[in-house]
């Protein structure tokens, strides 16, 4: 795929603007890092704020009556189990039970939801909700039409109630996981995130979005931030241990095998992958994620092999490694077999081009949470 393959974020002309290194994702052309660097933007969000530009996820809505029922009988997630107004991750199983991909899902109420799912799989997943969808009801494809900024840190709420001006006094009190609607519908804002940190992503107009940049850049900045890529976003996400479709989830990663088993409704009648999943479940995955981080000098990287604590033959694979900007050591996601045994408080290692790399077993996350 060349750069003129790659669709364009609406801000685009703002993170070149920026000078940001721009680089494919997911088909789309986004924004990686800024001069700052990875590294100062990862510390940004944990200290301030930062602002990140993930217009590339997709923008799906699902309308009509019954909408809700027939988006519950597809996802795993059970959304009776919330309300209009939150939202909630769910994921979409293959016959399988491996991931096709996971989402969160926005219930405004019985006959409307939008889901926002990964770039690269938008359009499978507008196909197969369309396939056996109800009399009435309509799913449509505004992956192009809409764009969606987040407001990450200790100090997001501050960078969006200036952003928002008048409109500030809306959200306050949101509970994490709620969302709300502004300015007659035109901008969702949900207090949710994929750093670990308190934060926020807006859902507005395409067309709408740049105005909406510059005023939260602007926020961003007053409290000691700036903008983000997904370089960062990256590394943030692992120190927590959320998982990456095409990482730790993939149509041959079951929600099981990555520890996402909390996001299947198992009392529903009704999902995609419902039988096989149920299945593994009683007889137990084959192989499960865990946390592992480095004692020794070295980055674990995606592909490596996981070892014994005392060498021997491959018991795992890393899905995803990392300089933690953090801890300021090697860490990793990897999937490891059952038989081996390995639980938190174990050491391993991780093969890293030829030699040895000891590391912990630990529980994730890698570093405290403070989105509640």
């Amino acid at each position: 795929m060349t750069d003129l393959d790659l669709i364009s974020s609406p801000l685009h002309d703002r993170h070149t603007a920026l000078d940001a290194t721009m680089g494919e994702f997911g088909g789309w052309s986004m924004p990686i890092s800024y001069p700052a660097g990875t590294v100062a933007e990862h510390t940004s969000v944990r200290e301030s704020a930062g602002l990140f530009d993930v217009s590339h996820l997709g923008t799906v809505p699902v309308s009509g009556p019954g909408a809700a029922a027939h988006v519950n009988a597809c996802l795993t997630a059970d959304l009776e189990k919330i309300g209009p107004g939150r939202a909630q991750y769910t994921l979409a199983c293959n016959a399988d039970g491996g991931v096709i991909d996971d989402m969160i899902a926005y219930l405004a109420g019985p006959d409307e939801v939008l889901l926002v799912p990964n770039a690269a799989n938008s359009t499978r997943i507008v196909e197969m909700l369309l396939d056996g969808a109800p009399d009435g009801v309509t799913v449509t494809d505004r992956h192009r039409e809409l764009a969606v900024l987040a407001v990450q840190g200790p100090r997001a709420g501050e960078a969006l109630a200036a952003a928002l001006g008048d409109a500030a006094g809306e959200i306050d009190g949101l509970d994490y996981m709620a969302f709300r609607d502004l300015e007659g519908g035109a901008v969702r804002v949900c207090r949710s995130g994929y750093t670990g940190e308190l934060g926020y992503e807006i859902v507005l107009d395409a067309a709408a979005a740049p105005a909406m940049w510059d005023a939260l850049l602007d926020g961003v900045r007053a409290v000691g931030g700036g903008p983000c890529g997904l370089a960062a976003r990256d590394t943030l996400r692992t120190e927590m241990g959320y998982p990456l479709h095409g990482h730790e989830l993939s149509e041959e990663i079951s929600p099981l095998q990555a520890g996402s088993g909390w996001a299947v409704g198992w009392d529903k009648p009704a999902f995609w992958g419902r039988e096989a999943l149920t299945a593994e479940r009683e007889r137990g995955p084959a192989r499960r994620l865990r946390a592992l981080r480095a004692t020794g000098r070295g980055v674990p990287r995606a592909g490596m092999s996981v070892l014994p604590a005392g060498g021997g033959e491959p018991i795992g694979v890393v899905t995803s490694g990392t300089f933690s900007p953090t801890l300021r050591t090697g860490i990793a996601l990897a999937l490891v077999d059952t038989e081996a045994g390995v639980k938190p408080d174990d050491a391993v290692q991780i093969e890293v081009r030829g030699r040895a790399l000891a590391a912990d077993v630990v529980k994730p996350p890698f570093v405290t949470s403070h989105v509640r």
